[in-house]
């Protein structure tokens, strides 16, 4: 993940190996170089109660990884599979696009990355299961 910039607000909270980092109280740019450092937003987190859908699954899935929770090689395998199954429900070109720069991400073993390119999902597969409801 060498280059990677995080935008916090303030008081803002961060995991970063592990570790939680809070923001102090004006906004502020930290620059991450060491790669592979695994980065989890806590605005972004997502509950295990909140974990209801399928993009929600392999999302939470690549969570884990970045937590510390889940072993990356195992996830990988999950993953993968999950973004596949994903491709025969979301089949218009802005979702593949978003499914292929998640499989290439993890591919690479970028976590963060594909949790990026995955949660890009979550309004797409709200909207489609907001309209099989109605």
């Amino acid at each position: 993940m060498s280059g990677l910039v995080l935008k916090l607000a303030p008081h803002e909270r961060v995991l970063v190996n592990g570790a939680v980092i809070e923001n102090g109280d004006k906004r502020s740019r930290l620059a991450i170089l060491t790669p592979n450092a695994n980065i989890l937003r806590l605005r972004d987190a997502i509950h295990p109660h909140e974990v209801n859908t399928p993009v929600r699954r392999v999302c939470y899935v690549a969570q884990l990884v970045l937590t510390g929770d889940a072993a990356p090689a195992e996830a990988k395998v999950q993953l993968i599979r999950g973004v596949e199954q994903l491709s025969l429900a979301l089949t218009d070109h802005d979702s593949r696009s978003q499914l292929a720069a998640a499989t290439e991400a993890l591919l690479d073993d970028q976590f963060y990355q594909a949790l990026k390119s995955l949660r890009a999902l979550l309004p797409r597969e709200a909207r489609l299961l907001a309209a099989a409801r109605g």
